[in-house]
C-alpha cells in the first residue's frame, strides 16, 4: 500500500488501451492515483509535482513530498503534451540502466535507448521514493522479466509470486 504519496497520471485518448501498460491500475481504487485523459492540446492543470522525464535529476526519496507525475503517451507525443500542462515541475528521471521487458516496435518514431513502459516507469518510480509496491505489476504481461532484468535497482526481494504478477 502506497502512504502519504499521490500519484497523477495524464494518459492521451489516442493510445491503444489494449497496449497501455497501466490498463490494468484503471480499476484500482485502493491506490492514491488521479487520471487525466486527454486529447492532444487539451489544458490541463496539476500544481506543483514531481514530473519523471529523462532530462531531469535523478528521482529520490526527497521528491516524495510532491505528487508525482506520469506522462502516458508516445516519446513523439511528450513535448506537445507537455506544452498543455499548468504546473511547476521538478524534472526528475529514472536510472538509465534500467531495461525495458516491453518489446517496442515503433515504426514511425525512434525510442529512447532508455525508454520504459509506463508501468515499469511507474514501478521504478515508487521504489526509488521508498514506496515500492509490487502488486501495481499485476495484470502486467511482462512483469516478471521486468523484475529480473533489473534486480540491481529492484532488488531479489519480490513483494508477490511471480505468478501472482501473471495476466
Amino acid at each position: 500500500m502506497l502512504e502519504n504519496l499521490s500519484i497523477q497520471i495524464i494518459r492521451l485518448r489516442k493510445e491503444s488501451v489494449k497496449k497501455c501498460s497501466l490498463t490494468p491500475l484503471r480499476e484500482r481504487t485502493d491506490l492514491p492515483i488521479r487520471w487525466f485523459h486527454c486529447d492532444l492540446g487539451d489544458a490541463i492543470s496539476v500544481g506543483e509535482v514531481t514530473l519523471l522525464h529523462p532530462e531531469g535529476a535523478l528521482l529520490s526519496a526527497a521528491d516524495a513530498t510532491r505528487p508525482l507525475l506520469l506522462v502516458d503517451s508516445s516519446w513523439r507525443d511528450l513535448p506537445r503534451m507537455l506544452r498543455t500542462v499548468e504546473g511547476t515541475f521538478h524534472k526528475r528521471s529514472l536510472p538509465t540502466n534500467l531495461q525495458t521487458a516491453y518489446p517496442r516496435r515503433s515504426k514511425t518514431y525512434r525510442d529512447p535507448h532508455n525508454g520504459l513502459a509506463s508501468i515499469e516507469a511507474l514501478h521504478a518510480a515508487l521504489v526509488l521514493l521508498g514506496q515500492r509496491d509490487d502488486s501495481l505489476l499485476q495484470g502486467y504481461h511482462w512483469a516478471a522479466d521486468w523484475l529480473r532484468q533489473n534486480l540491481a535497482l529492484l532488488g531479489e526481494k519480490v513483494q508477490s509470486p511471480l505468478w501472482e504478477l501473471r495476466p
